[in-house]
């Protein structure tokens, strides 16, 4: 028996729109926590305050949390490749690199995540149109945020090196996380949140001593409490939402979404002004992810076909 194919439809990628939107937020928050707080610090504070506003919810709606040890070893996995080794990596690469170099690095998500998808799954598999839609995508979110900003990736290697490595996790994460489509979002989410806190406050407390570090000023506190709540309990509900009901590779597509919609983001709540650049990158971004859905491809071929 064949396999169906997993694909995006109308209600997946609304909720992609909406976890680029929450996640297109999070270099920003970083950036301002960066300030005055250490990397585990900031990780460590995202990941706990996320996994409190997922355990609120689970005892409000009182959905089936997984009971089995195989779950739960899929969970801390999960965990680790998902938000513990990249997020640690992406704040320690922001030290050296600034939040738009970092989002474009992470934006090649999708690109190692296809590749991964087609030769380890059977019903992820790489086409011609996704292949495509990635590289226009990457294309798009250079000119978006700049090629000026590449300009410095010599200079900035390990910075550069700690993101491209977050990315790959990420992709990795987006297979890994098969295992956990059994489960509903909630539990998922709040699964994955509560075996990153764990191993994040021990290593917290051993490199960082936060309790020597001077009391955070409120600008910080409202950014940690963003990329707790945003940038990590909404967020992780809507990523296994669509992970769920598309598939690995096809959640990692809302790295390449993120950038426009952080602009977006400026524009509508700012008042920032948007660039001819800027523009065409979130065109070329739009046509990769068109590519990618292949469902307007295929109507044009069904047109024009003789």
């Amino acid at each position: 028996m064949t396999q169906r194919q997993l694909s995006l439809d109308g209600t997946a990628w609304l909720m992609l729109v909406g976890l680029s939107l929450v996640w297109g937020g999070s270099f920003f928050f970083v950036e301002v926590a960066l300030a005055v707080l250490p990397p585990f610090t900031i990780v460590m504070a995202r990941m706990t305050i996320g996994a409190f506003c997922l355990w609120a919810i689970v005892l409000a709606l009182r959905p089936a949390m997984p009971k089995d040890r195989r779950t739960w070893r899929d969970l801390l996995v999960m965990g680790v490749l998902n938000n513990t080794l990249p997020f640690c990596l992406i704040v320690a690469g922001q030290v050296w690199i600034s939040g738009g170099l970092a989002s474009v690095f992470n934006a090649t998500t999708p690109l190692f995540g296809v590749i991964a998808a087609h030769y380890v799954t059977r019903d992820e598999r790489l086409t011609a149109n996704r292949l495509a839609g990635v590289l226009i995508g990457l294309a798009g979110v250079v000119v978006l945020i700049g090629p000026a900003v590449l300009g410095d990736i010599g200079e900035q290697a390990l910075g550069s090196a700690m993101v491209l490595l977050a990315a790959m996790s990420y992709a990795t994460a987006g297979l890994w996380g098969r295992r956990l489509r059994h489960l509903p979002p909630l539990s998922a989410a709040t699964g994955q949140a509560s075996c990153s806190a764990a191993i994040l406050i021990p290593l917290a407390l051993a490199f960082d001593h936060p309790w020597d570090l001077a009391m955070p000023p409120l600008e910080v506190w409202a950014a940690l409490a963003g990329l707790g709540f945003f940038s990590t309990a909404v967020a992780y509900l809507l990523f296994f939402a669509v992970l769920r009901r598309a598939g690995g590779s096809n959640a990692m597509l809302v790295t390449l979404m993120v950038p426009p919609s952080a602009i977006l983001l400026g524009v509508l709540v700012l008042g920032e002004p948007v660039s001819a650049e800027q523009l065409a990158g979130m065109v070329l971004v739009g046509l990769g992810l068109v590519a990618i859905d292949g469902r307007a491809v295929a109507r044009l071929k069904r047109l024009y076909r003789p």
